[in-house]
């Protein structure tokens, strides 16, 4: 078995290093604080947009929300940057994440002023969908790795039922009759994989969940996530903030089973 190099940190570097929040912001539009805001309002129903910048004296000094403005100057409805709230353009993508939980749009800096708004809808972009794809195969791999460490003649096989383990043997003949070079557990599908760490009272007590319904609930909610992703389906409405909390349960499961390298055998 070739030694597996990818790990969360070399995924979370390669991100870090090459994918940064201009990659997913918009540009945000913005008006004079003494533009009339039902006029504002009315654009922004038109365009679909649910916050703009207010500006003063040319600069992005604020922003204004659509459902508050009524009567007045747009200046009278401006809301002052708060901590958190800013966030500058070279930020790594994977911040967004962390900025987004608690609220709905970060706005970004371009050259030190305000100029971008990243929304909870902008982690349906590709960069995002690419991590989150990343950190779903990265899990399998590390599953799979675990399963070969610890049951190197396939003696897993014991913990699938007879229809899963045929359905791995179907995709073994067919992968031979192509002539694609793999063994028996390379055919394991990811629900398979989570079916025997569960059913291994070692690994179950290592892979750190609260009960085994927890243990469950989490390897479905990755297995829809992962459809999700390879079907271009929506990935943010009604599953947030749910998606951020499975990205940390995900993050912290991997780094529990990249820690897990004694064989079965060796215990």
């Amino acid at each position: 078995m070739k030694q597996l190099k990818s790990s969360l940190g070399d995924l979370r570097r390669l991100f870090a290093r090459t994918i940064t929040l201009r990659d997913i912001a918009e540009p945000l539009v913005s008006f004079d604080l003494v533009q009339p805001a039902g006029e504002v309002r009315a654009f922004m129903e038109r365009r679909g947009f649910d916050v703009v910048g207010v500006r003063d004296h040319g600069v992005v000094a604020g922003y204004a929300v659509r459902a508050e403005l009524a009567d007045g100057r747009l200046g009278d409805h401006r809301h002052v940057f708060a901590p958190g709230d800013v966030a500058p353009d070279s930020e790594p993508l994977l911040a967004a994440f962390a900025a987004l939980r608690e609220r709905r749009h970060v706005f970004i800096t371009v050259f030190g002023h305000v100029g971008g708004i990243v929304t909870r809808g902008d982690l349906q972009k590709a960069p995002v969908r690419l991590w989150l794809f990343g950190l779903v195969s990265l899990l399998e791999m590390q599953m799979l790795r675990v399963v070969r460490e610890r049951y190197p003649v396939d003696d897993w096989a014991c913990h699938l039922t007879p229809e899963r383990l045929e359905g791995a043997r179907r995709v073994f003949e067919e992968r031979r009759r192509r002539h694609e070079e793999n063994d028996l557990s390379d055919c394991l599908q990811l629900s398979d994989k989570a079916t025997i760490l569960m059913k291994d009272p070692e690994m179950s007590a290592r892979c750190g969940f609260a009960s085994k319904r927890a243990m469950e609930t989490f390897f479905k909610d990755v297995g829809r996530l992962r459809n999700a992703l390879a079907h271009a389906n929506d990935i943010v409405a009604g599953r947030w903030p749910e998606l951020a909390d499975l990205v940390d349960t995900l993050e912290g499961f991997l780094e529990r089973l990249e820690a897990v390298t004694t064989p079965v055998s060796g215990d």
